[in-house]
């Protein structure tokens, strides 16, 4: 079974080919923002350092309250606040900046459980360097976006937001799936 987006509800729509994040209320586009997927493109298998497709929602807010610029690893606050010279002692560290949040896929053997599970991909929607290019594919699956933005975006959304990531230009969206509860 499946429902459509309700007038009211606050969403997310990620458009891969677009490299835009835009947040919704029904119909209306309340933001929109430049944001990087993936190098490698779309896709949804497991190790495929590629941005998963399709319907998911933000199981959990992270950073609440950190600084602009702080630096994440394994989901916590390490202490350090980014800059460059930071990242010239730690060259090709993936970036993870400000503020996560962290999405679980809402469409079984889409995006959800087994080799295709968003969750257990660890895929976020985080700050990235201001440095780094945005607007352009450019992340190892993530979602990235410069950090006064996701800043923004994180103090919009509560958890349980659904966030729809379409892929090619054109591709027809799915209906969200009614969902309650669940992770």
């Amino acid at each position: 079974m499946s429902q459509k987006i309700e007038p009211d509800e606050l969403w997310i729509d990620i458009n891969i080919a677009e490299q835009r994040l835009k947040l919704c209320r029904g119909e209306e586009v309340l933001e929109a923002f430049p944001v990087s997927t993936a190098a490698n493109g779309p896709g949804e298998q497991s190790g495929s350092n590629c941005t998963p497709r399709g319907w998911h929602k933000v199981r959990a807010r992270i950073g609440a309250g950190q600084p602009e610029n702080c630096v994440f690893a394994g989901r916590r606050p390490t202490g350090e606040i980014y800059t460059p010279e930071l990242a010239a002692r730690h060259p090709g560290r993936d970036w993870i900046l400000s503020r996560i949040l962290w999405l679980s896929g809402l469409e079984p053997g889409v995006n959800r459980l087994g080799q295709v599970d968003t969750m257990r991909r660890y895929i976020y929607i985080h700050g990235t360097p201001d440095s780094e290019a945005i607007g352009v594919a450019n992340s190892h699956g993530c979602i990235r976006m410069r950090n006064g933005d996701v800043v923004r975006l994180f103090e919009s959304v509560p958890v349980g937001t659904r966030v729809l990531i379409t892929g090619e230009e054109g591709e027809i969206p799915p209906n969200p799936p009614l969902i309650k509860g669940g992770i």
